[in-house]
């Protein structure tokens, strides 16, 4: 069973997707035939309900938060198995070259997060890359939606995404005193398969990732102070890196 990023379909267009058929998902015929039949195939693909796509959504942020280039990797793989059809403004991500230029940047931050002293930097300058495209990915994936739904959800993407960054730092800055490597590469890792894990698990069963993303913002809210400090303790971190 395929799932989708998407908003409500009108009624119009449902009618118009419910009469072409399953067969007229290939998306270069369909923008050959025109924008109307896109339209209405999109629809029919795209179907999910309100509820539903919040869940995915708070999903996938969380799951941005934690590892960016893992996460749209996870999703242009995903659609190119036939486990979810991304809406037309999210086409890019299934796009080889997306997907080849995340999985490069993946490997890249799988190293470079377990370096310590340069992993202060690259999650520092990760706090403006993570984020943004967390909103981005909301924003796009609601473009069925009303503007202010879109922005709404843009919104909370972003901050889901900074919970999720800001948690993950604490955690971080926690076990990167510990003189042992160990630890640190066992933390990194354990992030790198959280976020691959819960973008899957979104597709299949969005309520128990949004569940386990609630679970994990309740604790990242009642440590709030203690996130806080470790957020300014990464900055100052990685400032002092860069002198050195």
């Amino acid at each position: 069973m395929q799932k989708t990023l998407s908003g409500r379909p009108t009624a119009a267009t449902d009618r118009r997707a419910q009469s072409r058929g399953p067969e007229s998902g290939n998306w270069p015929e369909l923008l050959r035939a025109g924008p109307n039949h896109l339209e209405g195939t999109y629809t029919v693909r795209m179907k999910l309900p309100g509820d539903e796509l919040v869940a995915l959504l708070v999903a996938v942020s969380f799951a941005a938060g934690l590892n960016v280039y893992a996460t749209v990797a996870t999703l242009g793989l995903l659609a190119h198995a036939g486990v979810l059809t991304l809406p037309p403004p999210l086409h890019l991500i299934a796009s080889w070259y997306v997907i080849g230029a995340s999985g490069a940047l993946f490997a890249v931050e799988f190293f470079a997060d377990k370096v310590p002293a340069f992993d202060l930097i690259w999650n520092a300058l990760h706090t403006f890359i993570r984020v943004p495209v967390a909103a981005l990915l909301a924003f796009q994936a609601t473009a069925a939606l009303t503007p202010w739904e879109q922005f709404a959800a843009a919104a909370a993407g972003g901050a889901i995404a900074l919970a999720a960054h800001s948690g993950k730092t604490a955690v971080r800055a926690a076990v990167t005193a510990s003189p042992e490597p160990l630890s640190n590469i066992t933390l990194s890792l354990s992030e790198d398969v959280l976020a691959v894990f819960l973008t899957w698990l979104a597709m299949r069963h969005p309520y128990w990732a949004a569940s386990i993303v609630a679970a994990l913002l309740v604790v990242i809210l009642l440590l709030v102070r203690w996130v806080m400090r470790a957020v300014r303790a990464l900055f100052r971190g990685a400032e002092r890196a860069l002198a050195g």
